[in-house]
């Protein structure tokens, strides 16, 4: 096994400990996220998207204060943020945009 392996195996964020294993989970939420992106905009959930950037916004500034820095986790809550925000814009898009609500003219 070569050093720098060994020094990453043994190291506060390393994979014996929750600094690893916590992100990689939370890579869950990404995934989940980027399904959503397939799904119509109707079937999105205003307020989970919502509850889901805070929760990111929160646990970005949380990694980045902890000691030592979890890089991991905060990588991990960056793109489930924008991810989350995405689907946020395409259900806010869907529910409050004014182009579909310009009334249609028939002209027979």
């Amino acid at each position: 096994m070569s050093a720098g392996f060994s020094a990453w195996l043994n190291s506060p964020t390393g994979p014996k400990t929750t600094h690893f294993w916590g992100p990689v989970a939370n890579w869950g939420f990404v995934v989940a996220g980027l399904a959503d992106t397939k799904k119509p905009a109707e079937k999105i959930s205003g307020g989970m998207q919502t509850a889901l950037c805070i929760y990111s916004g929160l646990f970005m500034r949380f990694a980045w204060m902890v000691q030592p820095r979890n890089y991991i986790l905060l990588a991990c809550h960056a793109a489930n943020e924008s991810v989350q925000s995405y689907n946020l814009f395409r259900w806010a898009d869907h529910n409050y945009s004014l182009s579909g609500m310009v009334p249609k003219t028939d002209k027979a």
